[in-house]
């Protein structure tokens, strides 16, 4: 089956590669299973495998095994590791870089990328995102968010506009912007919320 080449960033070979990749290198020092990259990448066990399997031959990551676990990480001792990373992390690692950044913030509620990064997540053809759109429903302590988005910025290359609503502006049918977004390609980054 031919797959088709992503919107996002055509240089990888599939979007599987890219969200797999986005996970390894948004927490680089940290061991990811095999088992939890497919389930964030949303594809199947055999799948994840295969893509580790062409990331590892390429020097991409590095993986070990305990026991019958499949630890990835990235391969820092590439020559090639920075310009991987940045290339990565500005085109698929937006949610895995925000989700951290931001996810241990109270009072975020929900949590969406929206404008043309998420448009071209979702499969939108159009020109490449110059900026990252975030939503944030909730009350969060601004100064908090501000610092968690600058730090974002500065692992995703891309700036990060953020935009906060109550949760009851969120709600339907929530103000004119609110019912603009909703009526556009949204990527949630706290599914569980």
């Amino acid at each position: 089956m031919k797959v088709a080449v992503p919107v996002l960033a055509p240089v990888f070979r599939s979007e599987v590669q890219g969200k797999l990749l986005a996970e390894v290198f948004a927490n680089p020092d940290a061991e990811h299973s095999v088992t939890s990259l497919a389930a964030r990448a949303a594809t199947s066990l055999p799948t994840a495998l295969r893509e580790v399997d062409r990331a590892e031959a390429a020097r991409i990551v590095t993986t070990r095994r305990v026991g019958n676990t499949r630890l990835v990480r990235a391969d820092s001792t590439n020559p090639l590791y920075r310009p991987y990373s940045e290339i990565v992390l500005a085109t698929y690692g937006p949610p895995a870089v925000l989700s951290r950044e931001l996810g241990g913030i109270p009072g975020i509620e929900r949590l969406f990328i929206f404008g043309s990064w998420a448009a071209r997540y979702t499969g939108e053809p159009g020109r490449a995102p110059n900026d990252i759109d975030l939503l944030v429903v909730g009350s969060p302590d601004r100064e908090a968010l501000y610092e968690a988005a600058e730090r974002a910025e500065q692992r995703i290359g891309l700036p990060v506009q953020v935009t906060v609503r109550s949760a009851l502006a969120w709600e339907p049918p929530g103000d004119a912007f609110v019912a603009e977004i909703r009526s556009r390609p949204l990527v949630s980054l706290f599914a569980d919320r």
